[in-house]
C-alpha cells in the first residue's frame, strides 16, 4: 500500500517537474530564460515545444511583432514662437530581448521610455522649425494663376517652397530617436506627426487675421465692382445723352422740313390769291381767340375788317 502511494506521489512528481520544465513558444514571441531573477544569455526565437529546468527557471516571452507607440499631446513653441498641439505616433519593435529586459523589464516600461525619448525629440526639432515648414509637405506648391482668379493678393500668401517639410522632419525625429533605441533593445520603425494644431488663443489670433484678410479681398471686390458699376453707369449716361442728342437733332431736322414746307405752302396761297390768304389768316387768328374774348382794335384796323363785314352783311 505504501509503495503505491510512493508510486502515485513520484509520478505525480515528474509529471509536476515536466510540466514545469516543457513550455511553449509562439511564432509572434521571442522568450529569455531567467535563473533566480538573473537573465541566462540567449534568447529562444524557434516557435515550438522548449524545455526549461523546473522551479528555478522561468520564461518571459516578448513580442517579436511592431508594437504601435501613441504619445501625449504637447504643447510646443515653434521657431516662431507660435505655440502648436503635437500629437506624435510611432512604430518599435523588440530586436534584443536580454537587453530590453535589462533596461526596461516589460513594453510597459518601454512605453514609458519612449514616451520619454521621443517627446524629448520631438520637442528639440519642433522648437527649432517654422511654422510653415511643420504643417507642409516638401512637394507643397501654390498656384499663383488661381490666387489671381480668386482675387487673393500673392502679398498675402507664402508661395516659398518649404524647404524641410513636414516628412524629413519625421525623418529627422526618427534618426535621433532611433539612435537611443539600441541600448533599450529596441528597434524604432518610425515615427509620424499624427496631428498638429493650434493652441485657442493661437487659433483665435490666426482666425482673426483669416478673416481680416477675407474682409480686405471682400472689400477689395466691392470697390472693384462699385468701380466697374460707376464706369458701366457713365457708359450708360454718355449712350443716353448721345441717343437724346441725335433725337433732338432729327426732331429739329423735321421740324424744320415741315416749317419749310409750310412757307413754301403758305408762299404758294400767297401768290395764288393774295387777298383769300389774308381772309384765311384773318380766320385762322378769329379761330384762335376763346367764346369769350374781348378785343378793342380801331375802326381803320385790318384785323377788324372781315368782322365788320361779317356784321354788315
Amino acid at each position: 500500500m505504501n509503495k503505491s502511494i510512493l508510486s502515485v506521489v513520484v509520478i505525480a512528481v515528474l509529471s509536476l517537474g515536466a510540466l514545469q520544465s516543457a513550455y511553449v513558444v509562439d511564432q509572434a514571441e521571442q522568450a529569455i530564460i531567467v535563473q533566480f531573477g538573473e537573465p541566462i544569455p540567449g534568447i529562444v526565437s524557434q516557435p515550438g515545444l522548449h524545455w526549461k529546468l523546473p522551479f528555478i527557471q522561468d520564461v518571459r516571452r516578448f513580442d517579436k511583432r511592431i508594437i504601435a507607440w501613441d504619445g501625449d499631446v504637447t504643447q510646443i513653441p515653434t521657431l516662431g514662437r507660435e505655440f502648436v498641439l503635437v500629437d506624435t505616433t510611432a512604430r518599435w519593435r523588440i530586436t534584443d530581448p536580454l537587453k530590453f529586459l535589462t533596461s526596461v523589464r516589460d513594453e510597459s516600461g518601454a512605453r514609458t521610455r519612449l514616451d520619454d525619448l521621443i517627446d524629448s525629440v520631438t520637442r528639440d526639432i519642433i522648437s527649432g522649425t517654422n511654422l510653415e515648414e511643420i504643417i507642409r509637405s516638401r512637394d507643397w506648391t501654390v498656384d499663383a494663376a488661381a490666387l489671381d482668379e480668386a482675387g487673393v493678393s500673392r502679398e498675402d500668401v507664402d508661395l516659398e517652397r518649404p524647404k524641410k517639410g513636414r516628412a524629413l522632419l519625421e525623418q529627422e525625429m526618427l534618426a535621433a530617436a532611433a539612435k537611443l533605441m539600441p541600448a533599450l533593445g529596441i528597434e524604432l520603425v518610425d515615427v509620424r506627426l499624427k496631428r498638429i494644431n493650434y493652441i485657442d488663443s493661437v487659433g483665435r489670433q490666426v482666425e482673426t487675421r483669416m478673416i481680416s484678410e477675407r474682409q480686405s479681398i471682400a472689400e477689395r471686390f466691392r470697390s472693384e465692382g462699385q468701380g466697374k458699376s460707376s464706369e458701366i453707369l457713365g457708359e450708360m449716361e454718355r449712350e443716353l445723352r448721345r441717343i437724346r442728342s441725335e433725337a433732338e437733332r432729327k426732331a429739329a431736322e423735321v421740324r424744320g422740313k415741315a416749317d419749310g414746307e409750310a412757307t413754301k405752302i403758305y408762299g404758294e396761297s400767297y401768290g395764288a390769291d393774295p387777298e383769300f390768304y389774308a381772309f384765311f389768316s384773318t380766320l385762322e387768328s378769329y379761330k384762335a381767340m376763346g367764346e369769350n374774348t374781348t378785343l378793342v382794335l380801331d375802326a381803320d384796323s385790318e384785323f377788324f375788317r372781315y368782322l365788320d363785314s361779317t356784321r354788315t352783311r
